[in-house]
């Protein structure tokens, strides 16, 4: 970034790239973790405004792929705007009773604008060269599908033959594995603004029950867009929880090798 350039993501960025880490207890983040819940009726209750925008700011920290950021929300706190998309949601409790519904959207063709993005926001005085490369080079290489994902399958058959010889990266190889790429990134920021919300004592209910044709619509999602859900937000009510919360035995799923 030049010295006369924007330092918006510069002020927005740690002083520190390394700072010191602050004091962690385990088990107040064991709590937010154990009393999420999906919550089926909410009262009336708004969120105010500066918790909303703190849970979506933590949400945007969650880990993702080369820092591309291939997401978007859609919050809806506008009456007649969310009955429409509780009624899309086919007219779930959830959606019916939060005062907040978001529309969690990923996005397969913000990958070139965001790496020019990561190039001119960067937030310390010199780019190291390895950035520039990645984001200049190897990124519109490795993110391009090209006219009828043509380029994609020239990629893809050039992996096979590299790939036995040595490792190499497997994909991805097509728009729809890019619909993949971005909802994996999506999900870890739905999976923080969700357990950011536990932490300031409201709740959510994910949602994927919905008519994805009235909620693109309704949203204005433009066609690279996946819904991957419509999150509904508050406070829970009384009766909003359904039934006590279990899960399979681990030994079932946590493979040791």
């Amino acid at each position: 970034m030049l010295k006369n350039e924007s330092s918006t993501a510069r002020d927005r960025a740690l002083d520190d790239p390394r700072p010191a880490l602050p004091p962690i207890d385990v088990e107040e983040f064991r709590k937010v973790v154990r009393s999420r819940r999906s919550i089926r009726r909410f009262t009336d209750e708004e969120v105010p405004g500066r918790i909303l925008d703190d849970c979506l700011e933590l949400a945007m920290l969650a880990p993702n792929s080369s820092n591309l950021q291939p997401w978007e929300f859609y919050v809806v706190s506008t009456p007649a705007i969310k009955q429409r998309l509780a009624e899309a949601c086919l007219g779930q409790n959830a959606a019916r009773t939060a005062p907040v519904l978001i529309g969690i959207v990923a996005r397969t063709n913000t990958w070139r604008a965001n790496s020019q993005r990561n190039l001119d926001e960067w937030p310390e005085e010199k780019r190291p060269g390895i950035v520039e490369k990645y984001y200049s080079r190897i990124a519109p290489l490795h993110y391009n599908q090209g006219p009828l994902g043509l380029f994609g399958l020239a990629k893809k058959a050039a992996g096979l033959a590299v790939g036995l010889r040595r490792p190499v990266p497997r994909g991805p190889y097509s728009p729809c594995e890019m619909k993949v790429w971005a909802a994996k990134s999506t999900a870890l920021a739905a999976e923080n603004l969700m357990l950011a919300a536990r932490a300031h004592g409201f709740d959510s209910c994910p949602m994927e029950g919905f008519d994805d044709h009235r909620v693109r619509k309704i949203l204005g999602v433009p066609r690279d867009g996946i819904v991957i859900m419509v999150l509904a937000l508050g406070r829970r009510a009384e009766n909003g929880v359904y039934n006590r919360q279990y899960r399979f035995a681990p030994e079932d799923f946590i493979r040791r090798l």
